[in-house]
């Protein structure tokens, strides 16, 4: 990712943030719309989950700068996911939610250089967890 492009993602990400419960709603309900084969992976409650993927995505979105401060969190979660039945043809409908999600809670903020950023922060980081994920031992 270029500077620019992590700006780009920072700055709409902060405008994101205040209605973070929305979104969160936003990208479950696409998720589970364009992939029903994963509502069963949620057994807790997901405004808890949604709260947590949030928080996950800032931390994620205020490393992009330093890549290497997130990337062994990233790997390490991706191989607890296993645990869940997490493949890695999971993460393309989870790419779109989050893009569709963005998309719907920036309105015209979303401009297509903000969405190529995110489209390549996305890329970069769905490409370490389902390296890492691969990399996991099968009781994980």
């Amino acid at each position: 990712m270029t500077p620019s492009q992590v700006a780009l993602v920072q700055a709409s990400f902060a405008k994101v943030a205040p209605i973070a419960d929305a979104a969160a709603s936003l990208f479950y309900g696409r998720l589970f719309e364009i992939a029903p084969d994963v509502r069963p992976m949620f057994k807790s409650d997901i405004s808890e989950q949604g709260r947590k993927l949030m928080a996950t995505l800032a931390v994620v979105v205020n490393g992009l700068a330093k890549p290497e401060s997130i990337l062994p969190a990233a790997q390490a979660l991706a191989r607890r996911h296993t645990a869940y039945g997490v493949t890695a043809d999971h993460y393309a409908p989870v790419g779109a939610a989050l893009i569709w999600t963005l998309e719907e809670g920036l309105g015209p903020d979303f401009t297509p250089d903000v969405k190529a950023a995110w489209v390549a922060a996305y890329t970069l980081l769905s490409g370490v967890m389902i390296d890492a994920a691969a990399e996991a031992p099968a009781s994980a």
